[in-house]
């Protein structure tokens, strides 16, 4: 790896923006990050697929890496379709629907999602009003730094599209990385994969240490 900078792409979780990433802390003598942000989606039926394709137009290097937190995992795998990462770094993601949660597959089945107040999730101010106590109110001010992304043709299309996920072209080059206190998607689902011990969904905030020591190792090889 002499004298060669790795670009590194990381993309966030469902409604994220990218500050999510702002503990993880890699070299820069050897990896240079770009942080890619959510583009509103053009309908709330706009193709994953689509999608992924336009994510890709901000990748700007060849032999390149790319990492993505949950939905954000998912997403990079579409856009492997479209641009060609060296390989694909997951963190609290999944490989394929066979990972879900079994509660995640009655909501699709029985549309639940569809009940989802947008607009309520949209308007996280809302939650302000009836936060109490000490641990509350700072789980929503966390809330309101990292989850910014609050367009609600956005966060229809997301929910519809981690619901709805099928894999249909595995990457070969998957390295993921889970937490065994996940709640959203439990460990116990999860084939093949780098355990963070008391790692949660979060674990990209509390864990960055850890996981930046990971990713400057799997990077690098």
């Amino acid at each position: 790896m002499k004298n060669k900078i790795i670009p590194i792409y990381f993309v966030p979780g469902l409604a994220a923006s990218s500050s999510i990433f702002e503990y993880l802390k890699l070299s820069d003598k050897h990896f240079e990050i770009h942080l890619l942000e959510w583009l509103i989606p053009e309908s709330k039926t706009e193709p994953l697929k689509h999608y992924a394709e336009r994510m890709c137009k901000s990748i700007k290097h060849d032999d390149f890496i790319l990492v993505g937190v949950s939905f954000g995992g998912i997403v990079t795998q579409e856009m492997s379709n479209y641009c060609k990462p060296k390989k694909i770094i997951l963190i609290s993601s999944v490989k394929h629907e066979n990972e879900f949660p079994k509660r995640l597959n009655v909501i699709r089945k029985t549309k639940a999602y569809k009940l989802t107040p947008i607009k309520t999730i949209s308007n996280i101010e809302n939650f302000t009003k009836y936060a109490f106590g000490d641990k509350v109110k700072k789980r929503v001010e966390l809330y309101r730094k990292y989850l910014a992304v609050r367009d609600e043709t956005y966060l229809s299309w997301a929910i519809y599209n981690v619901l709805h996920w099928k894999q249909e072209n595995l990457f070969t080059k998957i390295i993921h990385i889970h937490g065994d206190d996940d709640h959203v998607f439990p460990v116990k689902n999860i084939s093949d994969c780098i355990h963070i011990k008391g790692g949660t969904h979060a674990m990209i905030l509390n864990k960055a240490k850890q996981i930046s020591t990971i990713l400057e190792d799997v990077c690098s090889e």
